[in-house]
């Protein structure tokens, strides 16, 4: 009897994984706005009342291939920063950077799902924080490993945050580095939205006639943002 539910769940798993490859083979044509349970069913020889008994609907589908393709990206920037030796914080920053970039230009319509416009009509639930949090944690983990030695360059700027920004600031740090300045987490972020916005403009097309190929204005760009963040 274990057997059999093993086998049931098994097969289960099997052909919940192959409809999840057929929604990303049709992300690459059409979107994440033209992704078609239906369409799905058809080209895996499925009735639509069968696939809606392993997705009950478009979001919850889009769902799964958002949390997966967060999951994904943070195992790469996860994997990455594990080869560096802890001591090298800013290799580590920057094998992160890397690898970001690296499973950004290999898979491009994942991560236009995930960085991308909204989908219309599509609301991301609370299911995909953990998984869209593991690459921003891991990059305030390396912040922290430096704060706590003594490492870190606190950032030079004289302006004070305005009271908005200062309360986001303090929210931020209490939820996710309590022992972090806030004027450093405010770094983190900047650096943060500047690499995912470069990563944007390349895969996007909108770095031809510039500095494309870009691997150098990339590499350059995460040392400067090294700096920002203030990693020796």
């Amino acid at each position: 009897m274990n057997a059999g539910r093993t086998a049931r769940e098994r097969a289960r798993a099997e052909l919940t994984q192959e409809i999840k490859d057929e929604a990303r083979r049709q992300l690459a044509v059409s979107g994440a706005g033209g992704l078609s349970l239906r369409a799905v069913s058809r080209e895996l020889g499925m009735v639509s009342s069968a696939l809606y008994r392993y997705f009950p609907s478009r979001d919850e589908l889009l769902t799964a291939l958002i949390i997966d393709a967060y999951n994904s990206l943070g195992e790469s920037a996860e994997q990455a920063e594990a080869k560096v030796p802890s001591t090298k914080l800013r290799d580590r920053w920057l094998a992160t950077c890397h690898a970001i970039r690296s499973w950004a230009r290999t898979r491009p319509h994942e991560y236009a799902l995930i960085y991308g416009s909204p989908v219309p009509g599509y609301q991301a639930p609370m299911d995909t924080v953990a998984a869209a949090s593991r690459v921003p944690l891991l990059m305030i983990g390396i912040l922290r490993d430096a704060n706590t030695v003594g490492a870190l360059d606190m950032p030079k700027d004289d302006r004070p945050l305005t009271p908005i920004l200062a309360a986001q600031a303090d929210a931020l740090a209490e939820s996710v580095a309590p022992d972090l300045p806030p004027p450093v987490l405010i770094s983190a972020l900047t650096a943060l939205t500047q690499i995912f916005g470069m990563l944007s403009f390349e895969l996007f097309g909108q770095l031809v006639g510039s500095v494309d190929p870009s691997d150098e204005f990339y590499a350059a760009s995460a040392e400067r943002m090294a700096d920002l963040v203030g990693l020796p």
